[in-house]
């Protein structure tokens, strides 16, 4: 059992078939066949089963999965090593977010993080939490930045600073920019919200919910909207209300475009935290990111 095996496999089943492997291992397909069909030989087992669509992993796919993602972040660790130590350059350094994260207070830290680590390439890609976490897990992303902790103990979690939450409204909305004693008055409004797990995987998107449900009411209206934009524009447009983060209404608020409504008894927020792989290598730039983070991140 090699890398190139390995690598082979897991490409397979992020893809979500052969073809689509051959593809991005720019490969033919009946050579990634065969390099499958030598490595379930080796083992003596079905690696993946025929599906509507592709495959999936077998049972036996799914518990080789995670340790050969392992093995491949861990080789890639020691190239990262390597290299850093032969170049003596700023290299490369992947992260992942959440996209409602990715928003003024990480543009600050950015921007903070291109003047002290100058020649650095940086990606960043957004993802839902889960998401964050499997792409820090597998090597894919060295950092990633997702609501709440990931207790998994593959991964290291930095608590950053919290992401305030502010109900946000129309500027001629009845209530715009007064205030209510309690949450449970609102509830009355037409409210727009993320879809609650599990048609929304997102720990942030249980929040409004929660806040009604700490408060004693079970009952209010909602429309479900998968999209912060577009809550955004509805609640412009006068459709209904939303608990949004503050750092993400900012703009608005500044166009008086969106207004807010203070609430006397309401303290969210979201937990923000940043991850890492367990044991991964950390490069000079990924540490210096990682302290900017700490010090810094306002969400």
């Amino acid at each position: 059992m090699d890398s190139e095996a390995l690598q082979t496999f897991v490409t397979i089943h992020r893809a979500g078939g052969f073809s689509a492997a051959a593809q991005v291992l720019n490969r033919s397909q009946p050579a990634i066949s065969r390099r499958i069909a030598l490595l379930e030989e080796e083992l003596g087992i079905p690696l993946f089963e025929r599906v509507t669509g592709g495959v999936a992993l077998s049972q036996a796919g799914r518990a080789l999965l995670p340790h050969a993602e392992r093995v491949l972040a861990a080789l890639k660790d020691a190239g990262d090593a390597l290299g850093d130590l032969q170049s003596g350059q700023a290299g490369s350094l992947s992260v992942a977010v959440v996209g409602t994260l990715a928003s003024a207070g990480l543009t600050r830290v950015l921007k903070k993080f291109a003047a002290r680590a100058p020649g650095v390439e940086l990606t960043l890609r957004t993802a839902t939490s889960a998401e964050v976490s499997e792409l820090v897990r597998s090597g894919e992303a060295t950092i990633g930045l997702r609501y709440f902790n990931d207790r998994s103990p593959d991964l290291i979690g930095f608590a950053l600073r919290p992401e305030p939450l502010a109900v946000a409204c129309a500027p001629d909305h009845a209530r715009a920019d007064k205030r209510v004693a309690r949450f449970a008055d609102l509830g009355d409004e037409h409210w727009l919200a993320f879809p609650p797990p599990p048609d929304f995987e997102e720990p942030s998107a249980a929040n409004i919910f929660a806040q009604f449900l700490l408060r004693g009411v079970g009952r209010f209206r909602w429309t479900a909207i998968d999209s912060l934009t577009a809550q955004k524009r509805l609640v412009e447009a006068g459709f209904g209300i939303a608990l949004l983060p503050e750092s993400s209404i900012a703009e608005e608020r500044a166009a008086k475009s969106l207004a807010v409504i203070r609430v006397g008894d309401l303290d969210a927020a979201n937990p923000v935290t940043a991850i890492t792989r367990k044991g991964g290598y950390l490069s000079p730039a990924s540490r210096k990111l990682l302290e900017i983070l700490k010090a810094d991140f306002r969400g």
